[in-house]
């Protein structure tokens, strides 16, 4: 029986919603084969465990232990004392330093087997804008874009992409800090809200009559699989926060789309997937606009771990999270690091190292 470090929480502007994806992946596990360890990443930093079964146990934060990761061991600070041993971790943290592969890389450097994905393409998707250079590195459809870092002429952006455009801040999620701007006098406005939550926004081009879909990928079993595309149901003009997380229409999954269209959003998703070699599960995020298909976005840590596009009912998501972490699990042959020995020579020369005579 396997014990699993769940890590959620962390300095984000999403740190609540991870709070809510982390107990989620805590509870499914812990009723199942699984022994569970909660590890919370409080805002101001740091890592705690202890008792963490509801919302209001992290509200609380009574009788946690601060802890840190060395090795595959959670130790107590101060008294160095272990405080459990991980075989896995799940990552659940939302934004920030927890989805953009600081998180994927604390787990790497200690040997810990992640049953997410890892840091280089966390990297990458974290940001709108390397999103889009990826995507077009694959010659996937993306819609046209901007960048503008603070100080930026967003204006001369602006006109390049064309009105109507979306701004975004190019690091967040969950539609946090998102505008819709159709008239460059709305566009200042749009770039200071942006700008109060990160240091560069992207300029997109906004379809009125855009439909959201997206599609989950996992690798199980020696293979990638994909679930049926949802599409996400919004009042407004873009999927707002409140309408992803509190008060929404909801969604269709498998979405009312044509064979085609299905078949070419599942194509893409995996073209992504495999570009990257990636592990765990990850959400794409496309934009439909009549007959065209628009790659949007790429979560690598999707809300509720995007399980429910993989099972109608929580035994069946629970089997999903167990299925990623026998994943992570799986024996891999460890690759030979070559030692050179030119420490030991006492001479050092060439056009790359540090001379001595």
């Amino acid at each position: 029986m396997p014990t699993v470090g769940v890590f959620f929480g962390g300095r984000s502007s999403e740190s609540e919603v991870s709070v809510i994806t982390g107990l989620l992946a805590c509870n499914l596990l812990r009723s199942g084969r699984d022994r569970v360890v909660p590890v919370y990443l409080p805002p101001e930093g740091g890592m705690v465990t202890g008792r963490l079964r509801a919302v209001e146990d992290v509200l609380a934060r009574k009788k946690l232990v601060r802890v840190r990761l060395a090795g595959k061991t959670l130790v107590r600070e101060g008294s160095g004392r272990a405080a459990a041993r991980l075989d896995a971790a799940l990552n659940c943290c939302h934004g920030g330093m927890g989805e953009d592969g600081t998180l994927a890389a604390l787990f790497a450097w200690n040997g810990l087997p992640s049953a997410s994905p890892a840091l280089a393409e966390s990297a990458v998707f974290m940001d709108k804008w390397l999103t889009k250079i990826a995507a077009l590195g694959l010659s996937l459809p993306v819609a046209p874009a901007a960048l503008v870092r603070e100080g930026g002429d967003g204006g001369a952006a602006a006109e390049e992409v064309g009105y109507p455009l979306v701004v975004k801040p190019v690091r967040l999620g969950s539609s946090i800090g998102v505008s819709v701007v159709r008239a460059k006098e709305e566009l200042s406005a749009a770039l200071a809200l942006a700008f109060s939550l990160d240091r560069a926004a992207l300029l997109e081009r906004y379809f009125p009559q855009k439909r959201d879909v997206n599609c989950a990928a996992a690798y199980l079993d020696g293979e990638v699989r994909l679930s049926p595309p949802e599409e996400v149901f919004s009042a407004g003009d873009v999927l707002s926060y409140r309408e992803k997380y509190e008060e929404g229409r909801g969604g269709k999954c498998p979405a009312d789309l044509p064979a085609e269209i299905a078949e070419r959003i599942r194509a893409m998703t995996r073209t992504l997937y495999t570009a990257f070699g990636m592990r765990g599960v990850v959400r794409a995020d496309f934009l439909v606009v009549g007959d065209e298909v628009y790659f949007n976005e790429l979560n690598m840590v999707p809300g509720s771990l995007a399980g429910y596009l993989f099972g109608g009912s929580l035994i069946e998501v629970r089997g999903f999270l167990e299925a990623l972490v026998a994943e992570a699990l799986r024996p891999v042959r460890e690759k030979r690091i070559v030692t050179t020995g030119i420490l030991t020579r006492g001479v050092f020369s060439g056009g790359k190292s540090c001379k001595r005579r």
